[in-house]
């Protein structure tokens, strides 16, 4: 077994979003290749935060003129920092605008237990807020963790700072 090389933690944080490209570009040369079965994963950084967020999904599409990418197919989102995943059959990261729109049987879960159930949520990174769209029809479900104190009241220990759900009509 060969040994591997790994970059020092700076060095990995300059690299940002230079690695998103070719990972994006790649994903557009499977799309003309029905027999390709690899999963795509595109990890997008902030230059101040240096935050990963990281989708996987069977095909990806980068367009350089709006910096828009595409993931369709299984898409899976991890967003650590913000102690989130989401699963949906399609999502767009807007990277100048800084807001992910999932489409399709989305599933949202933050670490704790909440979560959110939609067929369409739009995720704005900055105000850490979501809106979300139901099918025809259908309601939008969110599942949200209460802590109780221990005489059945409310507790008076603030909530941990999570992103709020939010539905719109």
């Amino acid at each position: 077994m060969m040994p591997r090389y790994r970059f020092p933690k700076p060095q990995m944080r300059h690299l940002g979003l230079a690695l998103l490209l070719p990972t994006a570009l790649l994903g557009a040369i499977f799309i003309n290749n029905p027999l390709s079965t690899k999963q795509q994963t595109a990890t997008a950084q902030t230059a101040t935060a240096n935050r990963p967020l990281t989708i996987r999904s069977d095909v990806q599409e980068y367009d350089s003129k709006t910096q828009v990418i595409t993931a369709r197919g299984n898409v899976q989102m991890l967003y650590p920092a913000r102690q989130l995943q989401a699963t949906a059959a399609q999502a767009q990261y807007f990277s100048k605008e800084r807001r992910i729109d999932f489409s399709g049987n989305v599933y949202i879960l933050q670490q704790g237990g909440n979560s959110i159930r939609a067929e369409k949520v739009t995720y704005l990174i900055d105000e850490g807020r979501f809106v979300a769209l139901p099918q025809s029809n259908r309601q939008v479900e969110s599942i949200y963790m209460v802590q109780e104190s221990d005489d059945g009241g409310q507790s008076n220990t603030p909530a941990p700072q999570t992103p709020t759900f939010r539905r719109s009509n």
